[in-house]
């Protein structure tokens, strides 16, 4: 097992370092001058050339890679200065002379437009974006899963064909578009009603309470968010209740007198979940990225509203974090399942 979990700890480390030499190619062969593109068309050489040389812009772009590569590497080589701690906040191991090889945390550097840290940002606007994708995950795993018990022993019914056609629809409609649609409908066409804004973040700023929860405004996003999750848990569920509900030891239970409840929830029900867990386990990191137009639609503050906003203004670094961080919570997701499903079925690991 432990051979196992380190040979997927390897590979995602593979992938990982992919991404990273995507992310520097992609955003240093993009048209346009950073330094230009922070202080305005009108700026003057000297303050150019000041912000080329404190972002590292002024180098080849070999070296610029080798200068990535060390701040997000865990280990790297720094000056043992007063200013590198502030800024590496790393633990000493070995010195030579003024510079250390150093344990610390990946540097993600700082905005172009705000001078602010790639990692503030994140941090502050991260936790906003878990909630968001947990709670779309639970609306999708509850109402997902009651959708398709309910069409499974409701089969050929018109309950089961609405059922089926909601998740059709759900399926076929992308976040974007629905995300408006939800929001004109409930906020707009509705909102006298629904009490619900059109846009709106988790908190809000109230002029006598400071900033306040305002957790309505989860309701749309969440609904807009969870709504293709949703509809593949169903389909899921139905078609795993079918299978499991034709089984013979199923017969012998209605055979034997068990109520309809019992068979359903206590026998059948649980086996059903298996290709359930698979999905949610998959879906959950898809939410986080798949948030990012839906964070932008509803004015949510969060991950992907800031990095939408970030890649309106060239502020490259800010979206090269983020896409990092979402490449990193699919590889430690997609590694956690793996071993999960290794320490269930122990079959998993004979067969990669």
């Amino acid at each position: 097992m432990w051979f196992y979990a380190l040979r997927k700890f390897f590979y995602g480390l593979v992938v990982m370092a992919g991404v990273v030499v995507v992310v520097f190619v992609l955003f240093n062969i993009l048209p346009g001058d950073p330094a230009r593109m922070t202080l305005g068309q009108r700026a003057d050489i000297q303050s150019l050339e000041a912000v080329r040389k404190e972002f590292g812009l002024d180098r080849s772009k070999p070296m610029q890679f080798v200068l990535f590569i060390n701040d997000l590497s865990p280990i790297g080589f720094h000056e043992n200065s007063k200013l590198a701690q502030e800024k590496y906040h790393y633990i000493r191991l070995v010195s030579f002379g003024s510079d250390i090889v150093a344990l610390k945390w990946p540097y993600l550097r700082r905005s172009y437009q705000t001078k602010r840290e790639v990692s503030v940002i994140l941090s502050e606007t991260v936790p906003n974006t878990f909630i968001l994708a947990a709670t779309a995950m639970l609306f999708a795993t509850l109402s997902g899963i009651f959708l398709g018990v309910l069409s499974a022993i409701h089969k050929n019914t018109w309950i089961d064909q609405a059922i089926n056609a909601f998740a059709i629809m759900g399926l076929s409609a992308p976040s974007f578009f629905a995300g408006i649609i939800i929001a004109w409908f409930f906020g707009f066409v509705l909102g006298p009603y629904t009490g619900l804004n059109m846009s709106g973040s988790l908190y809000t700023y109230d002029p006598f309470k400071g900033e306040v929860m305002t957790p309505k405004n989860l309701i749309l996003p969440v609904l807009t968010l969870g709504l293709r999750p949703l509809a593949i848990i169903v389909q899921l569920t139905r078609t795993a209740m079918l299978d499991i509900l034709a089984q013979d030891y199923i017969r012998t239970a209605r055979a034997k007198g068990l109520g309809r409840r019992a068979i359903i929830y206590k026998h059948a029900l649980k086996n059903a979940l298996n290709p359930v867990i698979t999905a949610i386990s998959g879906w959950f990191a898809s939410l986080l990225a798949g948030s990012f137009f839906v964070e932008y639609i509803f004015g949510y503050n969060g991950l992907g509203r800031a990095t939408v906003r970030a890649l309106e203004m060239s502020d490259f670094p800010v979206v090269m974090g983020s896409i990092l961080f979402i490449a990193l919570i699919f590889v430690v997701i997609n590694i956690f399942v793996d071993v999960l499903y290794a320490l269930v079925d122990p079959r998993v690991k004979l067969n990669n």
